[in-house]
């Protein structure tokens, strides 16, 4: 049966008794309801997971036992996803549906189109942005019953994303730029194969030329999914949909309590 998966970063072994407090344990106990006997599941947000049973419920706290212990590999090929940050309404959007879609990084990007800037002369919003982001990849992570929660990088510039991009296709990751312009569409073959894969999503008003000329010069490719000219709080999305299709990572089947 689908199971509802709550966060604790350490889980017993076991046979032990975990506690699930604060936020997480309000939430089970006085938003849903968790009550002695019922069943759920904990995860540690690194792909460990814990079938448990509830012994008691508090007001904001749940004593579980943990019935059985299991691992839930992560998918293949990792996808790591580069988000040129959307304008201020947009951009948990843009992670929400990323992480729901699987992506196992999340890499923030100041391009040079980008209207939002986390970082302008002595402005700097980074901190608490970048916490925004993590909290709203955690959220979604959650809601979508994923036992791992993708990271979310330090604010990457122009020049941090092209070194980047060079050691990633120097170690054979296929390295793509969703560019609405671009010849080429996604290359089913090299997806399929490929053991890696670093997504490049522009902001709202496109990937400069010259960024586009240092990444493509750095390992990268500039690709299209399609007729359709989507925004940039949906294209990664897009994307890791067709990836879970012409891949194996949409091959295990979501968590579940006795599987």
């Amino acid at each position: 049966m689908a199971a509802t998966v709550f966060y604790l970063d350490d889980l017993p072994a076991a046979g032990q008794v975990a506690v699930l407090d604060g936020p997480e344990g309000r939430h089970a106990a006085t938003v849903r309801r968790f009550a002695a006997g019922d069943r759920l599941l904990l995860a540690d947000t690194r792909g460990g997971v814990a079938e448990c049973s509830v012994l008691a419920a508090g007001k904001d706290r749940l004593e579980l036992m943990v019935d059985a212990r299991a691992s839930s590999p992560a998918p293949s090929p990792q996808v790591t996803v580069v988000q040129a940050l959307p304008k201020s309404e947009r951009a948990e959007l843009a992670v929400d549906l990323a992480t729901e879609a699987g992506a196992d990084r999340i890499v923030p990007w100041q391009a040079t189109r980008c209207v939002s800037k986390w970082r302008s002369g002595s402005t700097d919003k980074s901190a608490k942005s970048l916490a925004k982001w993590r909290s709203t990849a955690r959220e979604a992570a959650k809601q979508s019953r994923r036992a791992h929660v993708p990271e979310v990088d330090e604010l990457h510039t122009t020049p941090m994303l092209v070194q980047r991009v060079h050691e990633a296709s120097a170690a054979g990751a296929l390295v793509l730029i969703l560019h609405e312009s671009a010849v080429g569409t996604l290359p089913r073959t090299e997806v399929a194969a490929a053991q890696e894969l670093l997504l490049i999503v522009g902001p709202e008003g496109g990937v400069d030329d010259a960024e586009i000329v240092a990444l493509t010069a750095a390992g990268a490719r500039a690709v299209r999914l399609g007729p359709e000219v989507l925004r940039t709080s949906a294209a990664a999305a897009v994307a890791l949909g067709a990836i879970g299709v012409l891949t194996s990572r949409w091959d295990a089947g979501p968590l579940e309590l006795g599987s």
